[in-house]
């Protein structure tokens, strides 16, 4: 297949690494060839794709250092050649009373020139996920975002559900509200609307969306607005506004090739499940066992695991996927966490799967499934990976990568709580059937 450069019309800028892969997600699947960088390109080559998303892992650190990388990217994008700049937060609006989703929209409002640069809207409302937003306020499933599981999250526990005010905390511009009312009326209504709030001295607006229609209806008011800020959902109402509609050339990566390896190390009760799937089936997998490592010398005890891993992997790998995990269930944890430390346990479980994943490739593993957030990004930079094209989706919010001008070959990478049980083999059968 082949085609002409073409300049790319979005350019994004994700505060996290496995949504910035959600967002790519519903680009293609709205007719947007995608390409994924992780973190901001040292060089200006030309990138040929629709839309650009910059992975940031800009989410929880100070609100300056946000700002910083994401102006670095916004530079990065122009230089590009980009028509609109979205910028991407959680679907949950993770944030604090301090940051970092308002002074981050802020610093980049103040970095454009030109019409329309003094206005942009709010939501992060993804009804495909349970997050819709009625009347500001913010809806994970039935229940509003206060009284989710969010109000407990250890990072950015989120306590209040009116976004109005949780934005107004976080910015000097004055913060309005589109609402449900005016969304029923259609688009002419919400481009009415955000002329009259403009008028009216409002910089920034939340904005009602309780069904993926709402997006849709969306999409075509947004056209010319300079920045977007907004979870992945919006995506899906934005590619009409360049004349592209969903199209399986969006989403078309090269055949797959060499052996294939899954890599798992999210404890969330999805993954859980998708590792007792894969194992009910008597497929080969290896666990990595923190609870038998002495907390004398870890690292040479890692290196040793990390080697017998390897071994056992090396002849299978001709026979099909082999599964390397360090998935285990609350209990299990607890206890790993409670004889090395919270923190230093994850870091060493995320080492070993690295340097197993260093070890699969010299192998000749060109086909990766990893499971955890973490997990994902630990991989990823000991697999060298700079950019990634973006293909089918396997289960929402989860797509097919393929990593150009590289050894590693095609990738997924995985969301803890995404996907359905059987996600590991159904991924590998997707990525056949779409070179088939």
């Amino acid at each position: 297949m082949t085609h002409h450069l073409t300049k790319p019309l979005l350019g994004c800028i994700a505060d996290d690494f496995t949504g910035a892969t959600d967002l790519a997600n519903n680009l293609v699947r709205a007719g947007m060839r995608t390409v994924q960088t992780i973190g901001v390109p040292t060089d200006n080559q030309a990138i040929d794709a629709d839309a650009i998303v910059v992975a940031l892992k800009s989410r929880t650190i100070p609100a300056k250092d946000a700002i910083a990388q994401s102006l670095q990217a916004y530079a990065w994008l122009k230089a590009q050649g980009v028509e609109q700049i979205y910028f991407k937060y959680c679907s949950t609006f993770d944030s604090t009373p301090q940051g970092n989703i308002g002074p981050v929209t802020e610093a980049l409002m103040d970095a454009m020139d030109g019409p329309g640069k003094g206005f942009t809207i709010v939501c992060p409302a993804f009804p495909e996920n349970n997050r819709t937003i009625f009347k500001g306020h913010l809806f994970v499933g039935d229940v509003l975002l206060s009284d989710s599981g969010m109000r407990n999250h250890p990072l950015t526990p989120m306590t209040d559900a009116n976004l109005v005010r949780v934005m107004q905390a976080q910015t000097k511009r004055k913060v309005g509200l589109i609402d449900h009312t005016t969304m029923a009326k259609g688009t002419q209504a919400i481009a009415d609307k955000i002329k009259q709030l403009e008028a009216d001295g409002v910089g920034v607006a939340i904005v009602d969306a309780t069904s993926n229609e709402d997006l849709k209806t969306l999409g075509p008011a947004l056209k010319g607005m300079p920045l977007v800020t907004a979870g992945s959902g919006v995506a899906i109402g934005l590619p009409g506004n360049w004349g592209l509609q969903s199209s399986a050339q969006a989403a078309a990566l090269p055949a797959p090739a060499g052996y294939q390896a899954i890599v798992s190390g999210s404890c969330s009760l999805a993954t859980q499940a998708q590792v007792a799937n894969y194992i009910s089936m008597g497929l080969p997998s290896w666990q990595f066992k923190p609870l038998n490592w002495t907390t004398q010398d870890v690292p040479a005890q890692i290196k040793a695991d990390v080697q017998a891993a390897l071994a056992w992997a090396h002849p299978l790998l001709a026979q099909g996927p082999v599964l390397v995990y360090a998935t285990t269930d609350a209990d299990t944890l607890q206890k790993v966490q409670a004889k090395f430390g919270r923190e230093q346990a994850g870091e060493w479980m995320e080492s070993a799967l690295a340097q197993v994943c260093i070890g699969l490739q010299a192998m000749g593993v060109k086909q990766w499934v990893i499971a955890g957030g973490e997990t994902s990004g630990a991989c990823v930079q000991a697999l060298n990976i700079t950019q990634m094209q973006i293909g089918p989706q396997i289960d929402p919010g989860v797509p097919w990568c393929f990593a150009p001008q590289h050894t590693a070959g095609h990738l997924t990478l995985k969301s803890g709580n995404f996907g359905t049980p059987d996600f590991f083999t159904k991924a590998l059968k997707v990525l056949a059937e779409t070179a088939a």
